[in-house]
């Protein structure tokens, strides 16, 4: 189980075959790698897994491969068009997940690659960027000479990006952190590192043209990819507001709305948890948490209705279909602007 979705297996993957198995999605969420929060949001798991199904099917329709199967209804594999309500059950194909065993202090990828063999799911996040707002963690790590911007410091503006800027970051590490090329090359062992990239590119266009169908505007997001057989195919979900960010008439409408609000709201659990992932780094310890001296607080019920308000309507708006009842976005949006 992950800190939003459970997993569920029906055939084990093996060394030479797919397996098959499920996400059922939940009503959790989760905020600065915390895992699960204390609290729930009403119909977040229904939309997260409508919009990842219909980005699948998206995808799939231009060509690129996915594990997706689709939608579980009434224990039928279903195209989402078929669902007679929006689903919290995709079907998926199952690749193998090796231990990935670390002192503490280092991972040992080695390990992991020699179990996976040529069936396994990449231990990369692989991000892509159309915009790099303000407080992006890109313009601390990098200079914009570094992807070819004509700005000798990053301006105090957001950033549009004509050519969107593709990174790699660890995914089963206890904190997650950015990788150059060579490393996240070692770190994906037989899959290729400039495929994963052109890889991601395809999907951020093609996320972003059915973002702006909708009147959206697609500012980042990533994939993750299992490993098969030679071919390289998207897994895990893709394009919901979980995984990327969207916005509407300038508002957030991603999981960012959260982050943001319990940067206002419960700045001494942020800051906590900032200085335990910073004295794990220094210290080269793999579990900052242990380390972190708060516990988040639980949200007002108001806080949680905009929450579901925004996922839902957001879900109707990007796929054009009114799957959820809910308001207007334009409606959600302005309770968000309010919080």
């Amino acid at each position: 189980m992950t800190s939003v979705k459970e997993f569920q297996i029906n055939d084990a993957a093996t060394d030479t075959e797919l397996g098959r198995g499920s996400f059922v999605f939940t009503d959790d969420y989760s905020v600065f790698d915390w895992g699960k929060m204390p609290d729930q949001i009403p119909e977040k798991g229904a939309s997260l897994c409508t919009m990842g199904a219909f980005n699948f099917e998206l995808l799939e329709s231009e060509g690129v491969p996915t594990h997706y199967r689709g939608v579980v209804e009434n224990g039928e594999v279903v195209p989402l068009e078929d669902a007679s309500r929006p689903p919290w059950q995709m079907a998926i194909d199952l690749t193998q997940v090796p231990d990935l065993p670390n002192d503490g202090r280092e991972y040992d990828y080695d390990h992991y690659h020699d179990a996976a063999g040529t069936n396994y799911l990449i231990p990369l996040e692989i991000v892509f960027r159309n915009e790099v707002p303000i407080g992006s963690s890109l313009r601390s790590r990098t200079e914009p000479a570094d992807h070819g911007l004509a700005f000798d410091t990053w301006p105090d503006d957001p950033v549009d990006l004509d050519d969107p800027i593709v990174e790699f970051s660890t995914k089963y590490e206890e904190s997650d952190r950015y990788l150059d090329r060579a490393e996240a090359d070692a770190i994906a062992g037989r899959a290729d590192i400039d495929a994963l990239a052109e890889l991601a590119r395809e999907v951020n266009r093609i996320i972003t043209d059915q973002a702006d169908s909708a009147g959206l505007d697609h500012q980042d997001g990533k994939i993750e990819c299992l490993y098969y057989d030679g071919e390289i195919r998207v897994a895990d979900v893709v394009g919901t507001f979980d995984e990327n960010r969207f916005s509407y008439e300038g508002t957030q409408l991603s999981k960012e709305v959260l982050r943001q609000y319990h940067k206002r709201t419960q700045p001494e659990w942020v800051q906590a948890v900032e200085t335990a992932k910073a004295e794990a780094k220094q210290d080269g310890v793999a579990d900052w948490k242990a380390l972190c001296t708060r516990e988040p607080e639980s949200l007002d019920d108001g806080v949680l209705e905009t929450a579901r308000d925004m996922y839902c309507a957001g879900a109707n708006t990007y796929t054009g279909q009114e799957l959820f009842d809910a308001p207007p976005l334009s409606s959600a949006i302005g309770a968000v602007r309010r919080l």
